[in-house]
């Protein structure tokens, strides 16, 4: 199991420019973009990616690396920017602190679980939590001043099992993150079919609900509304993404869509995000290899249509800060591509040439430029 199968699944089917205003040309503004990566895959990368976007059109272009983090297949930032937080998806699991601006590795814990493959910061900014996939467990850090990290304080073990012999024999955390309000923080498991929601005060897990989802669906990922009252989870095993009620720290799913249409090929949804305006839900589809576009209708949700990844195995997806642009990281073409999302209709238009970088599995545009 762990990077292994994960890596298998994987091989399955396996700069900026110059804008014109007013007839005169000026250098076209961009923002700071990293890149997650594995290090220790054939042809992986040197670490964690760093390059920038055209704000004008989504044009991205490496401008460096981040050595010495080995597989960094998730990575997010600081509230304030100054530091990059990344797991190191290996058998004996670490996290990873970095300083954003000199990109100089700070300090690694060990996570006490196997192969970490997400992570988050609570609402303070004071706590990280990892979620370790093989190992089926989170993992809760200090953070301290300097933007390094203390020592675990917290391990809490998942249990549960699903019907699928080679990917449910036991639990699998594959994703955490808080609710909107920051009161609860939810733990998704694709081994258990469950998402556990967990209270976290005093910098500790406290499970307060479980929400069991169709036996085999693989619960991946999930994504919250802006109104705090709906959450859309994205099943990798059965290619569907269900519409879930949320309130005080109770997750009930409801509407169940497919992803996908039926294909040759197997698919295994990713990622799914959610537009600012709450309008527009997005799911990355491998197999299919599409960004599928849902329309917000109610609690419920609507298929609007499928736009081509441009690459192979879009394993995340996301939106730049403003909205305006969502980024594909395609593990398995070695390629990261941009699109331009209409502000009206949600719709996505490729913009810019799609960026080589070797094996992206994360997108990480930063919020402070």
């Amino acid at each position: 199991m762990g990077v292994d199968r994960r890596r298998f699944l994987g091989a399955m089917g396996v700069g900026a420019g110059l804008l014109m205003t007013g007839g005169t040309a000026q250098a076209a503004a961009t923002r700071r973009v990293f890149f997650g990566a594995y290090t220790t895959w054939s042809g992986g990368a040197k670490g964690i990616g760093i390059g920038t976007y055209d704000t004008a059109n989504g044009q991205l272009k490496t401008t460096g690396v981040i050595g010495g983090v080995v597989n960094p297949s998730f990575v997010i930032e600081s509230r304030d920017g100054r530091f990059l937080y990344a797991v190191n998806e290996i058998s004996k699991g670490e996290v990873t602190a970095i300083n954003a601006g000199s990109h100089k590795v700070i300090n690694k814990q060990p996570t006490g679980g196997a192969d970490p493959c997400h992570l988050t910061l609570d609402p303070s900014g004071k706590f990280l939590i990892t979620a370790d996939y093989s190992s089926g467990s989170l993992s809760v850090f200090p953070v301290k001043a300097d933007g390094s990290l203390g020592a675990r304080t917290q391990k809490v073990q998942h249990k549960g099992s699903g019907p699928d012999p080679s990917r449910q024999e036991g639990p699998h955390a594959h994703h955490i993150v808080f609710d909107p309000a920051g009161k609860h923080a939810l733990a998704v498991d694709l081994g258990a079919d469950s998402v556990f929601v967990y209270s976290f005060t005093g910098g500790k897990l406290t499970l307060v609900s479980t929400a069991k989802f169709k036996p085999g669906a693989g619960p991946r990922h999930i994504a919250f509304h802006p109104n705090g009252k709906t959450a859309y989870v994205a099943n990798e095993l059965d290619s569907t993404i269900v519409s879930c009620a949320y309130a005080d720290g109770k997750l009930t799913p409801g509407q169940v869509l497919k992803t996908a249409p039926p294909a040759t090929v197997r698919n295994y949804p990713a990622e799914v995000l959610v537009s600012g305006d709450g309008k527009n839900v997005y799911l990355s589809n491998r197999g299919h290899d599409s960004v599928a576009h849902f329309a917000v209708n109610g609690a419920e949700l609507a298929l609007v249509g499928h736009t081509p990844a441009g690459g192979k195995y879009p394993r995340h997806i996301t939106l730049d800060p403003s909205g305006r642009f969502l980024f594909a990281a395609n593990q398995n073409s070695n390629l990261v591509t941009s699109f331009a999302v209409d502000a009206v209709t949600g719709r996505l238009t490729p913009s810019g040439t799609p960026l080589k970088t070797e094996i992206p599995v994360c997108v990480l545009p930063t919020r402070l430029g």
